[in-house]
């Protein structure tokens, strides 16, 4: 019965044989793909490729437009649309125009999933260690030589973050002031400069 819904081989068109072979295969892969990635906990199962190219977005997690998983589905999207356009008897030429912005659209949605679900998965593991090197402003005044605690506003992996800051200057840090992080005290607390 489940064979019943491929065809027979011999009967295909030329390019009905084309969108099955790049449907089929492509199909397995993205089944592999999803399931590694549904039962990837801590591993982080999108292989790189060199084709990869990302749209920066600041500190945060770049935008991934081409990685393995969205060329896949790009794949199996293009494959499945093609063949459906061609049980319609549309033009070859619309069926290929049709088929790629479909895979395309595909690939898109696939870029931006990941990119919000990266973006969730990285909610409250900021690590304070990246803050180091980067400037920000004072927002309460943070006195002289150790001498006591104030706070900064730094944008940390993309996050506005207030933090509590010491300073090693003679002089105490004044409100709205920039400041350069320069390491990190007990992993809580941020030692900075006057910039």
């Amino acid at each position: 019965m489940l064979l019943s819904i491929f065809p027979v081989w011999t009967e295909l068109d030329l390019m009905s044989m084309v969108y099955w072979l790049i449907a089929a295969p492509a199909t397995l892969v993205f089944a592999f793909l999803l399931v590694l990635t549904i039962f990837s906990s801590d591993a982080d199962s999108d292989v790189q490729t060199d084709l990869d190219h990302s749209f920066g977005d600041g500190d945060g997690i770049p935008f991934q437009l081409l990685s393995l998983k969205n060329i896949v589905g790009f794949f199996t999207m293009f494959g499945w649309s093609g063949l459906g356009f061609l049980s319609t008897g549309m033009a070859p030429f619309l069926v290929i125009l049709f088929s790629f912005l479909c895979g395309f659209l595909m690939m898109l949605a696939m870029a931006t999933l990941f990119y919000l679900m990266s973006k969730l998965a990285e909610t409250g593991n900021m690590n304070i260690r990246n803050a180091v090197g980067r400037t920000g402003e004072v927002y309460l005044p943070i006195p002289a030589k150790r001498k006591g605690m104030g706070k900064i506003q730094i944008t940390v992996q993309g996050t506005l973050q207030t933090l509590d800051a010491i300073t090693d200057d003679p002089e105490a840090i004044s409100t709205s002031s920039i400041i350069h992080v320069t390491d990190v005290i007990n992993n809580q607390i941020l030692l900075v400069r006057r910039n």
